[in-house]
């Protein structure tokens, strides 16, 4: 992991003080409301439906055990509910007891969010941040935002080159950039380095994908203008390869491009997507001309030099680790294959939850944060406490969120496989289901968030209630389900196999199914928005869509077929007939009284 120096320490720490004066001030009337928000947005905190929201920054997604502590301790001491005045609440949106408290929510940009913290205590929580490097800055506000990257960067076996060193130095480049601070709305990077887009960079404002030109040399492919939202678009390549070392120089083009000319006069049409697509290549020649002068008038002054990319990259070593070279291969194929064959769940957790390695000694293990009875992404305070005692016995003391909103363990000795899980499954963290229906990706949803127009827990709960059965979900197979509770797309819902809109109508709360979507991955192919297959559902009748959808699968695949490869040869024709009988079969049915 990134060490931060003496001067990011400090930076962190300054930040922090800075945020308790900016707070005193506006607890004593002597900042406004309106004063105040700007800058408690730069710093995270977010208010939300009952009560403020916390965005903590994970820089591509990388987080220590130390980390990990501080974090249960806030959810523990801090993110209380009870402290908060939950007697307005919206009707038919939220029921206030049910909702979790002390915990944390892993979203899908690889930050971690609270949801119940008083603002009068959010500056004692700032500087518990600071102690483990941690903060919320560019967690909001239309600036750049949180780089993300694959949560396997560095250990896939598909990589062409580690991407967690250009995204430390991009991170630093873009923190509290002068001249990006305020933007036309906020900017969000995706980097990779492998085969495999895991990183979903063709989603992003602008995606960065390390390849190797027919020289050898090392450089990037660059997409602008990805995004979700009200509009979804794939990025367009406006550079095939871009030397590493001009990566920053082109990036402030882009920037300084999108900052000149993107609107400002309509929020919904500020996003860089929109530009793009209305300028096509006229903006990519407006880069073009950015970096000419960068480069030539200016002397590039953020070419990044191989001294700086060595000292970077010295902090993402891997760790030492005590392995058994010689024997290991023979050993350990023997151990795992004997453990598998005796415990079927043990074998189906190696299949799904754990993934090769770059070191043949090592595999990458998911902890799951998907199970009956929590909210996707939800971790309790004992749960990351758990979590970063698994991350030091078994991973040199680290751990990756996860898109997909799972805590990784990147460093696992082969031999150690047996002893994780069995540590795994009695903290409720080793559920075998990584990849499939269930490790659904949800937004909170209605319940928290004032954008939303519907629930999205009470949908993801209510399918992960009706897929308990592993053998049902491993016959199924690979499929991405998604859901959001609003247009603006955080449960990312266009790129699911099967995505989940919530929308109102009259104040109630209806379901936009979507078919066909992709991030990009091997499973799914290119990027690609799901396909709106009829008019939204009521929720009484979402899980009876999703079966319907599931049980057409099963007639119309044929053998090795997954649900993105059948729907891809059949068309989206009998699903649509399935979902809409759900509509004529609920109607017929008599209300119970």
């Amino acid at each position: 992991m990134y060490q931060y120096t003496d001067f990011d320490r400090q930076l962190v720490h300054q930040r922090a003080a800075q945020y308790r004066d900016q707070l005193e001030r506006r607890l004593d009337g002597r900042l406004l409301e309106d004063e105040f928000k700007p800058l408690r947005l730069q710093n995270g905190w977010y208010v939300q439906r009952f009560a403020p929201m916390l965005r903590v920054a994970v820089p591509y997604g990388e987080v220590s055990s130390q980390q990990l502590r501080v974090l249960a301790r806030i959810a523990r001491e801090f993110d209380h509910k009870e402290d908060h005045d939950t007697t307005h609440a919206v009707a038919g949106l939220a029921e206030i007891g049910t909702l979790p408290d002390r915990c944390a929510h892993f979203t899908t940009r690889q930050n971690l969010q609270f949801n119940w913290i008083p603002l009068q205590r959010s500056a004692d929580v700032m500087d518990l941040l600071a102690t483990v490097d941690m903060h919320g800055i560019q967690t909001s506000g239309n600036c750049i935002r949180n780089i993300t990257s694959d949560a396997l960067a560095g250990i896939a076996v598909d990589e062409v080159a580690d991407p967690r060193p250009f995204a430390e130095i991009l991170r630093q480049w873009s923190t509290l950039h002068p001249e990006f601070a305020f933007l036309p709305r906020k900017f969000k990077i995706a980097i990779t380095g492998a085969r495999e887009d895991r990183a979903a960079t063709a989603w992003h404002d602008l995606g960065l994908r390390l390849l190797r030109n027919v020289d050898g040399d090392l450089g990037f492919q660059v997409r602008v203008g990805g995004g979700m939202g009200r509009t979804p678009i794939i990025g367009s390549v406006i550079r095939e390869f871009l030397p590493w070392h001009q990566v920053l120089n082109y990036l402030e083009a882009v920037v300084r491009a999108y900052n000149r000319f993107g609107r400002r006069d309509n929020k919904y049409k500020a996003r860089i997507k929109i530009l793009v697509k209305a300028e096509g290549q006229a903006f990519t020649d407006q880069v073009e001309v950015e970096y000419r002068a960068i480069v030539e008038q200016d002397g590039a002054p953020h070419t990044i030099t191989q001294a700086e990319l060595d000292r970077v990259s010295a902090s993402f070593v891997p760790p030492a680790l005590n392995c058994d070279r010689k024997s290991a291969d023979a050993k350990i194929a023997h151990i795992l294959k004997a453990a598998a064959e005796d415990d079927l769940e043990f074998g189906r957790w190696l299949t799904q939850n754990v993934k090769p390695h770059q070191n043949p000694d090592l595999r990458a293990v998911t902890l799951s944060f998907k199970r009956l009875g929590s909210a996707p992404g939800d971790a309790t305070a004992d749960q990351l406490d758990r979590a970063a005692d698994l991350a030091e016995q078994f991973s040199a003391g680290e751990a990756r969120v996860t898109h997909e909103q799972n805590l990784l363990l990147p460093w696992v000795r082969c031999d150690q496989l047996p002893e994780l899980w069995r540590e795994a499954r009695r903290l409720s963290l080793a559920k075998p289901n990584i990849g499939l229906l269930t490790d659904m990706i949800a937004c909170p949803g209605g319940d928290f968030c004032d954008l939303a127009n519907a629930r999205s827990l009470p949908i993801a709960q209510a399918l992960i209630a009706r897929y308990q059965d592993l053998d049902e979900l491993h016959d199924l197979g690979e499929i991405d389900l998604h859901i959001s509770g609003c247009i603006n797309s955080c449960g990312h819902h266009h790129s699911g196999h099967i995505g989940i809109l919530g929308v109102d109508k009259d104040g109630q709360e209806w379901y936009q199914v979507t078919l066909g979507g992709s991030d990009g991955t091997r499973l799914s192919g290119e990027a690609v928005p799901g396909k709106v297959i009829g008019p939204s559902f009521a929720a009484a009748e979402v899980a009876d869509v999703v079966e319907a959808l599931l049980d057409t699968y099963r007639l119309q695949r044929t053998e090795h077929e997954t649900f993105t490869t059948t729907l891809q040869r059949v068309g989206l024709d009998p699903f649509k007939q399935a979902a809409n009988s759900v509509r004529v079969v609920t109607a017929r049915t008599p209300a119970v009284v």
